[in-house]
């Protein structure tokens, strides 16, 4: 067990307070419990893996524009597109 004194910034005061009122809980309890979630998240945040996007050639079709974004969903949408 560590004995320190920290300085807490008004929302994080509020927003434990509010906590303590929730559970009934006093402030070191109140305070452990939301480091230890916090710390759990976190650590649970960094398991995940990152989403990747594997690019694939589309191919280029003769005879699009493809600097004109209005043939080409003209092309994949038909006359109505818009």
């Amino acid at each position: 067990m560590m004995r320190t004194t920290v300085t807490l910034e008004t929302d994080v005061e509020a927003g434990l307070r509010r906590e303590m009122r929730r559970t009934g809980k006093g402030f070191k309890e109140a305070l452990n419990e939301t480091l230890r979630a916090g710390l759990a998240k976190r650590h649970e945040l960094a398991e995940v893996e990152p989403f990747r996007v594997e690019p694939r050639p589309l191919g280029v079709r003769p005879g699009l524009d493809y600097s004109n974004v209005g043939d080409l969903l003209e092309v994949a949408e038909g006359p109505t597109h818009g």
